[in-house]
This record gives structure tokens, sequence and C-alpha cells, in this order.
């Protein structure tokens, strides 16, 4: 297509953005429809066994709605608006809407362009779209009162969510709302029934994690009747964040207008001059709703497409015209979930029904983020706030890096190598536009919110770069991780670097950070050892033991240091607040040692020791108390004192691969697998993490995991699968079979690499992507 070509089309969109605009759109069609009809045959149906309502009830804090993998666009509905804070104080009902939706609530607030998966903190719920008829109501209402609003009471009974799809009966309003999505586009589709009062309401206040002030300036511009455009920047977890959007209706509205709730702004101008409340096409300010108009036929449908950008509103429409113009409801429906056919194939298992289920809604989540963060012209919003230009890879956003280096990364390195290395390109990215200069610890949108503890890219960095992933410049890259993890200021690192150990009294989580920070050298170590670099791996390697400083061999948990070398003393090794720790308790991070768990042994008496203390967590009972302040953990996600729910003990299971009881892992694996994984809405037993309890879910499926990211190693575990086959990049299988499998028959006899019996518990990434077979040979008892 040419220059001009592509504006004359962008011209016809802004007169009727349902119009065919061009020959080659109905090439481009007709060659879709071509290869859907090839790809249906040539693929099984995997999108059947997602099930995205799990996750939705209680910790899961996934959401329902429409997306396709790694997708810009995550359209969703949201089913209350519980505030940020109350009184000026954390209001912790807000939690529980991480995803903005609950399964238990009654009623739909309406459906926002983006949401997190199964985060435990959050932002976004950008621009909420709600279709009603009869007298127009611009509040949103409350849940024991949804007829003071314009929210709806549903029934689950008449709810449907797929892959790419949502569907839900809006009981109060009898409109019938489905929704779909492109990579940029959300795509709604309303059926009304007769009305002369039908309306559909364009909330830019709504948010999630929302208060007051969050919305710094929102901007609508009325182009014509069919097509809007705009933007809204917030101050939320993300400081300074701005999305622009084209909506587009399928038939024109009649009238439109908006509402103001603002109070107390002092200056208003000289716009008062118009009545900037009814048909005015130009409206700005902080807490705006605008709504449009429409008479409507008994069944009559209404298509709305809405296109995000970073960039501009200009970039969201051409976003709209590459994506989703020319396209009726149901062929994007069809092209999103044949998009995520096509990712689910990566992995084709056999298994029980229900592990099917959970094993292709894990896949989901797993493939949803990090999230593709540029217009289709390769622009984004940079961390400097300035427009930049990808070139050569695909700008990502959305690294839940304190969660996903874990698993997340690593399960992206082995099927989906190509994201793996535009997300590694996304990270250096970052380090040169960040003013600190530093890579990302949680970054979403243009900004790093700094959550939670460690400088893990350096983890997925490594691992992708031992693993021969990142194509692109390893040198600037070790550069940008030893430049990260000298950044003196910024938690505890200058006291880490010069002591050893960050005193109690400079930080409420000394000894996780320290023991993040260790395990984050020893990353850095094996880039340095790739690279033949051997004074960096000496001095980082040396860095990688600075957790021993934190380990009493007289108690044998990790605890406090004070400043001057002694152990802060009081130390209550059950409770997850104030005793050093984020997110967990001295039972679980003293564990956290993946990179050395042999030497972890060694410190506290040998692997007999090491066993034991195994034993103790997941035997043991921990009372509610000692966890009451951390709302990250709750008892669903705890087995003993093991806290599956949350990240930090991830590995843990594993480790009893380093001891003489090995199949205890294989044991305990299936167990967690069985009891944290369920096919219903509450299925999961914590935050689902951006995809890291996913991942989690796939690895020891399949019957490996990697222990340490960096190391290129995956510890043997028991896989639930009947058989699995990995389709890689490069053209190759890798195949891992299940001879006796049952759900007694847990245990490994003997395991077979290529033919070749195993000899240790542990395979090699090359062994993967070599392709080749696997073969467990299980049975009821342990071979000890």
């Amino acid at each position: 297509m040419t220059e001009d070509s592509r504006k004359q089309n962008i011209r016809a969109i802004v007169a009727n953005p349902i119009f065919v605009f061009h020959i080659d759109s109905m090439k481009q069609l007709l060659f879709v429809l071509l290869l859907t009809a090839f790809s249906a045959n040539a693929q099984q149906n995997l999108v059947q066994y997602v099930k995205p309502l799990i996750g939705t009830k209680k910790m899961g804090h996934t959401y329902p709605g429409a997306t396709v993998p790694f997708g810009a666009v995550q359209l969703s509905p949201d089913t209350d608006t519980i505030p940020y804070a109350v009184d000026g104080k954390y209001n912790s009902s807000v939690y529980k809407y991480c995803a903005g939706y609950q399964y238990d609530d009654p009623t739909i607030v309406g459906f926002s362009h983006t949401h997190f998966s199964g985060t435990g903190h959050s932002d976004l719920g950008d621009f909420l779209v709600m279709p009603t008829q009869g007298t127009l109501q611009l509040n949103p209402g409350t849940a024991d009162k949804p007829t003071n609003g314009f929210r709806s009471a549903y029934s689950h009974s008449n709810e449907t969510a797929e892959a790419g799809y949502y569907k839900v009966l809006l009981d109060d309003h009898k409109i019938l709302a489905e929704m779909t999505a492109t990579l940029r586009v959300g795509v709604h589709r309303y059926t009304f029934s007769a009305s002369e009062e039908s309306h559909i309401i364009l909330d830019l206040m709504s948010g999630i994690y929302n208060y007051g002030d969050k919305n710094v300036w929102t901007y609508v511009r009325v182009v014509n009747d069919t097509l809007i455009t705009g933007y809204r920047q917030t101050n939320g977890w993300a400081r300074t964040r701005t999305v622009y959007f084209a909506l587009s209706f399928s038939k024109p509205f009649k009238s439109y207008g908006q509402k103001n709730f603002e109070s107390g702004q002092v200056y208003r101008g000289f716009w008062r001059k118009f009545d900037q409340q009814h048909n005015f096409p130009e409206i700005a300010g902080q807490q705006i709703r605008m709504y449009f108009d429409f008479t409507t036929a008994e069944q009559e449908q209404i298509t709305v497409k809405m296109a995000l950008s970073p960039v501009s509103q200009q970039n969201a429409v051409e976003n709209m015209l590459a994506e989703a113009s020319g396209y009726n409801f149901d062929q994007l429906k069809q092209q999103a979930q044949d998009q995520w056919n096509k990712e689910l194939s990566r992995i084709v298992m056999e298994g029980a029904e229900d592990d099917k289920v959970n094993f292709y809604t894990a896949m989901y989540h797993a493939f949803i983020n990090p999230t593709v963060y540029m217009d289709v012209d390769g622009q984004y919003k940079g961390l400097d706030q300035d427009v930049h230009q990808a070139k050569g890879f695909t700008n990502y956003t959305t690294f839940s890096l304190w969660d996903t280096y874990r698993a997340l990364h690593p399960l992206l390195n082995i099927v989906q190598p190509t994201r793996s290395n535009d997300m590694v390109h996304s990270m250096m990215a970052h380090y040169d536009q960040s003013a600190l200069h530093m890579l990302p610890i949680w970054s979403h949108y243009a900004n790093d919110n700094w959550c939670m503890s460690g400088y893990h890219s350096v983890s997925v960095l490594a691992d992708a770069i031992v693993k021969g992933v990142y194509k692109g410049d390893p040198e600037a890259a070790l550069a940008a991780c030893i430049i990260t993890s000298n950044r003196r200021d910024y938690e505890g690192i200058g006291d880490y670097i010069d002591k050893g150990y960050i005193p109690a009294e400079k930080s409420g989580t000394s000894v996780s950070n320290t023991l993040e920070y260790a395990y984050d050298d020893w990353c850095i170590a094996q880039i340095a050892l790739k690279l033949g670099k051997q004074d960096i791996y000496r001095e980082y390697m040396d860095r990688s033991n600075h957790w021993r400083q934190n380990f009493d061999v007289q108690t044998g948990f990790m605890r406090e240091r004070l400043s001057r070398g002694d152990f802060k003393p009081g130390a209550d090794v059950l409770s997850t607040h104030g005793q050093g720790f984020i997110e967990g308790n001295a039972w679980n991070y003293t564990f956290f040692v993946p990179h050395a768990p042999a030497e972890l042994a060694e410190l506290m008496g040998g692997s007999k020791q090491l066993e034991k203390r195994l034993d103790s967590l997941f035997e043991m009972h921990l009372p509610d108390e000692f966890f009451a302040h951390t709302e990250d953990i709750t008892r669903d996600g705890i087995i003993g004192g093991y806290v599956h729910g949350n990240e930090p003990a991830h590995h843990v299971p594993y480790l009893y691969n380093w001891t003489d009881s090995p199949w205890k892992t294989q044991a305990k694996v299936r167990m967690i697998l069985e009891m944290q994984y369920k096919n219903a809405p509450d299925g999961l037993g914590g935050n689902d993490d951006c995809g890291q309890m996913s991942a989690w879910y796939i690895f020891s499926s399949l019957g490996f995991y990697p222990v340490a990211p960096g190391s290129g190693q995956y510890a043997l575990g028991s896989p639930a699968v009947e058989s699995a086959t990995l389709n890689l990049e490069n053209g190759k299988q890798f195949q891992v079979k299940v001879v006796n499998q049952s759900d007694k028959n847990v245990y490994m006899q003997k395991v077979e690499l290529n033919g070749k019996p195993l000899t240790d518990l542990f395979i090699r990434h090359g062994d993967i992507t070599n392709g080749g077979t696997l073969v467990f040979y299980m049975g009821k008892k342990p071979k000890r």
C-alpha cells in the first residue's frame, strides 16, 4: 500500500469507519479466511479447554474478558467501583479488585479496556464503556442499589468466557453484551431491544485502584457522528501514564453530551461561553463521563471499536484502520480465537479433561503478559516520556519481574523465544531511556513503578543470554546489569556491597533483599562466564555468597542482622510481618538460595538436615495470625507452612532433589498440582501474578522446573500429563511421554532421554531445544 493510499484510508475511517476502503483489504481478508480454514483443519481446537473464569474468585485476580496473546487491549467487565482510599486511609477492600472483576459480585459497572492479570496491586481500567436503555443515568450506582445508576445486575448462567471472547446479558437493561479484541483494539457488540432511549456511556473517570485525583487530565474530540478520539493521563501505580484512544460506532449517534463531575476547580477560563454539556465536540477535564444516544430497533446490534495507542490519537486511528476496519465482529472473534489456538498449539498435551482445562488455561494466562506496547508503525512512549521507534524488535511492557523471572520467562525461552528476545530488547530500551540508568524492576506503560525487591531483570537477561535466546549485544546487556546492581542509593545496595548484607535498622525487608540480590548477582556472574569475563565472574560469584551473612547457624534460619554485625534479637520465624522479609517468613525465605542449594544444605548440617527442614515446612501448621498483615498470603495458598500462593518458595518443592529423597519432590509436586489448581472460579490458590503461578503449573505438569533461571538446568519432578509435544520455533519437537500414568503413580521409577537412562535428576536446556523424547516410568512406590 502506498503512502497516499494509506492517507486516503485514514481520511476514510474518519468519515465512515465501517466502510471497506481498499481492494488490498479484500485481498487480505480472503487470505486470512483461507488461512483460518487451513489452520482449523491442521490444528486441534485447544481453545475449548481455556476457561478464563478460573482465578476470578477470591485470590486469583484474573479477569474473564477478551484479549489476544500478549495483547495491548484487555477488554473485560468491572464489577464494582471500590476506591483505593476511604477518609484518607487505604481501603483494604480494593485489593479484591486488582483485575476489576470479582466472581461473587452481583453487578457489572461496565467494560474497560486495560487490565492486569493476576497482580497483587493495580492500576489501569481505562475507558469504561456501558450500554443502557431508558432514562439516562451518569452515576454508576452501588452494588446494593444498582438501579440507581448505570450498572446492571447479571447472572453467571448468562455469562460466557472464552479465549478471545466474552458475553453476558445485562439483566437490568436487557442488553446482550459481547466482547472480542485484536492486538490493539477492543471490539464490543451490543444487542438492544426497541427503544427511543438507548445509550452508550463512555466513562473517563472510572479506573482500578482509583482515587479522586488519579485522573490528571482527560480529553475528548468528537470527530463526527461515528468517530471519537481522545486521551487520558493518570497518576497511579504508573506515575505518568497517558493512553490515547479512537472510538468508532457502527451506527451514527443522534445526540451526545457529557457531565463534568469536578468540584472546586478555581479557574475555568472562558469556555463557559459554550454549552459544553450537550453536543459539544471538544471536551476536557479531570472527571468526565460522556454519553451517546441512539434509537434502536428490536434486536438491533451496535458494534463499538476502541483502539488504543501509547503515542497519539492519530496513531490510535491508524491502529484501528490496520487491525479492525473491514471486519465484522464475528470475523474478529474468529481471528482472536485462531491466534489463541496457534499459541496454545506450541504445547500439545494429552491427559484427563480437567487436566487439559487446567493446562491450557494456564497457558492462556501465561501468554497474556508481558503485553505489546507500541503502535502498528512501531512507535511507542519511552520511559523518558518521548516517542521512540522500535527498530528490529517488538516493544513490550508489563514486566512483573519479581514474580515472572522464576518460571514465566524461562517458559517463554523454550516455547516463545522470538518474543522473549524482543522482551529483552524492550528491557534494554528501558535501561537506555532510564534517568537512573537501571533495568526495569516492575514496569508498565512507560513507567517503572518500583514494586517489590531485587533487580530481577538481570535473571531474565541471564537466562536469555545463557540459553542463546537473546540476539542483541550481550556485552551491553552485561554492562546494564552491572550498573543496575551498583545503584547504591536503591534499596540498600550500598550497604549490601560494603557489608555483604543490609542492616535491619535501614530496611524492613533487609533479609529478603539481600537474598534476592545474591541470586541476581549469581545471574550476572553467569553472563560474565558466558562472555569469558573472568574478573567480573569472580566478583559477582563472591557477591552471590552474601546470603550467608543472614544465615544463623545456631537456629538454621535466615535472620535480620544489625549494623554492628549481630543478629537482631526476638526473631519470629513464623511471622510474615516485621521480620525483614517481603511477603514471606523465615520458614519460606530460608530456602531462597536457588543458585546454591547444596551450599545451603551444607550450612544446615548436610542434606539430611535440609530434608528434615523441608519435611517440617510441609507438615507444620501456620496459624492465620502469622500472615494476617500480609494481604498477598491467604489460607487458600498454604500447604502446611509452605506458601504456594505467593512466589518466594515456588522452587522449594524441588529442593528434595538435593537430598537423598528426591521422591519427596515427586510427591509434593503432584500434591500441589492437585490442591492449588482446579477447574473452578476459585481454582487458583493465590494471585496468578502475570502468569507466574500458571507457568509453575505448566512446567510441573511436564515434569521439570527451572530452580535457578540462568543455569540452563531443569530439575525433574513428577509429570501430570499423559504425554506432551513441545513444538519449538526451530522446527524441532521435544516430547514428554509418561508410562503408567495415574493419580497414584506419582513416583519416578526411571527416566530416559532419547532412549538412554538419565543418571541424575536434571535435564539441560539444550536437551529440549535440540529436540528429543523424555520418557518417565511411574509407579506407586518411591524408588529409594
